[in-house]
């Protein structure tokens, strides 16, 4: 697939989850968020620390949420996305959308020789599926 089939795929969902959520609205982490609550779908914030993001069920790890998720977004230092890939692969998450700035060379390879659809190095959820700031 290339990289707008594998937009349109990972968009086909309805359940997220987004590792790096902040509570902080200046954040990518919380806009990306924000985004996928303005379009209707069902987003999981992932933070060690935080307990309310968005009024988004929040849980410290993705091996802690309630429920299986169509794709993770990754807003996170390149170190600890690499980490996130591999906890995704473990728990069969099947796509992966890492946001401009969490990804590395390392991750997108690892990822994609777990066979998870990866998005990376190109552009943000923000602009593919449409954000408003408000």
């Amino acid at each position: 697939m290339n990289v707008q089939e594998r937009i349109k795929d990972f968009l086909a969902g309805t359940t997220y989850a987004v590792v790096g959520a902040s509570s902080n609205r200046e954040k990518y982490g919380n806009k990306v968020l924000r985004c996928y609550q303005q379009h209707g779908r069902e987003v999981f914030a992932v933070h060690p620390r935080e307990t309310d993001i968005e009024g988004a069920p929040t849980v410290t790890e993705l091996a802690k949420l309630p429920k299986p998720v169509h794709g993770v977004s990754i807003i996170t230092p390149p170190a600890v996305t690499e980490k996130v890939v591999e906890e995704a692969a473990r728990l069969g998450v099947k796509r992966i959308w890492m946001q401009p700035g969490a990804e590395s060379p390392k991750a997108v390879a690892r990822a994609e020789e777990l066979g998870l659809s990866v998005i990376a190095n190109g552009p943000c959820l923000l602009v593919s599926l449409g954000y408003r700031e408000h």
